[in-house]
């Protein structure tokens, strides 16, 4: 005798119908991570466009300083600065200079200590 529908199970009835829902959850949750990676690397390009600015503009500024840097350390700037400021400095007086004799190259005992240590580039008038 021939069974109907009624008499089959639900394992048969609901196989095929199951099958079609994970295969579109698969092929629906392949096109969502390939947005959401496509999403993330495009925001991470942005990031790093963004940080190769910065450091950009860092790098910009870290010449300027150097340039300032040097700028301050000439003497001409020292002098004007010292002007300025009324410090009363100016170059060391030939009394307050101490000239050293290098030892002759021979071992460590025979060095003797420096009797002062040495004399400031500016002092005081």
């Amino acid at each position: 005798m021939a069974r109907n529908r009624k008499h089959q199970s639900a394992a048969i009835r609901f196989g095929p119908a199951l099958k079609a829902l994970v295969l579109c959850l698969l092929i629906g949750g392949s096109g969502v991570g390939y947005v959401w990676q496509k999403n993330q690397i495009y925001e991470l390009g942005q990031q790093i466009r963004r940080r190769e600015l910065d450091l950009a503009a860092l790098q910009s500024q870290n010449e300027s300083l150097k340039r300032q840097l040097a700028r301050m350390c000439s003497v001409s700037y020292l002098e004007a600065r010292n002007a300025e400021l009324k410090l009363g400095l100016g170059p060391v007086p030939p009394q307050q200079k101490w000239l050293l004799k290098l030892p002759a190259s021979g071992s460590a005992t025979d060095r003797e200590p420096n009797p002062a240590p040495p004399a400031r580039a500016l002092t005081q008038r």
